[in-house]
């Protein structure tokens, strides 16, 4: 096992001679094992719980159900359990999935906004935001970190309630459980960090209404998603967001990464302008403000 994680460059290999001469082989932890600790202290997040997600019997199941998924319609994870994701992480019995889940969003959380706050300037003190609203922010990860970052913004941490249930308390955050679908808290910025990717397009417009309404007058929607390339490109970061793809695909009705055109088409829908400020975030993460 060792030696094939080596040929993956996942731990280094050094062979020496042994005292009776023959070579011994000695492994160490590679670079890349920073990101595969389980609760690294470096500060730059961690991908071993969305790993442990996406190999988990419950995540794995449903890939055995995508020929049917895509040749009858629906999903596979529906196929599988008889319910959507979300509704699945809600039930009685399924708590351990549910905290499987919101530990790999949270982790995930970290690594997206460390990149986030260093490239993102919509944040900082004279950009217009005092109240950051996190629309589907999780256990509030992603807020704490950025009203650590910029201690002027008031966070409202927004999501379903048994989710807002395992979320801990945040100084500055208030955590309001809810549904996005009928109601957005209001700010003068509203954060969607990974979830318009989760729904089909009307689901997303319907969103975004939402956001619209809860917004003042010149007030901005922030959208962090993986963005697609117009055509399919040969490179690392395309075919990890086309990988990404598929797996909305398994998993959630409507569900599907977009290009950035696709994401405008949906926030003029929605009322917003159709004047896109992007920001480069990395592997094909980007930041998209639209104003109201």
């Amino acid at each position: 096992m060792l030696r094939l994680l080596a040929s993956y460059g996942v731990v280094r290999c050094a062979t020496e001679a042994g005292p009776d001469g023959k070579a011994r082989r000695s492994y160490a932890a590679a670079p890349v094992c920073k990101w595969l600790a389980a609760g690294s202290s470096s500060g730059e997040g961690s991908m071993a719980p969305l790993g442990l997600l996406n190999l988990d019997k419950v995540f794995m199941e449903n890939w055995y159900y995508l020929k049917e998924a895509v040749s009858e319609g629906g999903t596979a994870f529906d196929k599988a359990y008889g319910t959507s994701l979300f509704q699945y992480l809600g039930q009685d019995g399924n708590e351990p999935s549910n905290t499987l889940f919101n530990q790999a969003m949270a982790s995930h959380s970290v690594v997206i906004t460390n990149k986030l706050l260093q490239f993102f300037r919509g944040f900082d003190a004279g950009a217009g935001v005092d109240v950051l609203v996190d629309v589907g922010g999780g256990v509030g990860a992603t807020l704490r970190m950025i009203t650590a970052r910029h201690p002027h913004l008031r966070g409202v941490n927004y999501d379903l309630p048994h989710v807002i249930a395992q979320a801990p308390p945040v100084e500055g955050v208030e955590h309001i459980g809810g549904s996005m679908f009928d109601h957005v808290p209001s700010g003068s910025a509203i954060l969607l960090k990974w979830i318009l990717h989760l729904w089909g397009d009307e689901e997303c417009v319907k969103i975004l209404k939402n956001c619209y309404k809860a917004l003042p007058a010149k007030g901005k929607v922030i959208l962090v998603e993986y963005v697609l390339p117009a055509s399919p490109e040969a490179t690392l970061a395309a075919q990890e967001a086309f990988r990404l793809d598929v797996m909305m695909l398994n998993r959630l009705a409507g569900g599907k990464e977009r290009t950035q055109q696709e994401f405008t088409d949906l926030a003029v829908d929605a009322g917003f302008s159709g004047d896109c400020k992007p920001t480069y975030i990395f592997t094909n993460v980007w930041a998209l403000e639209f104003t109201k």
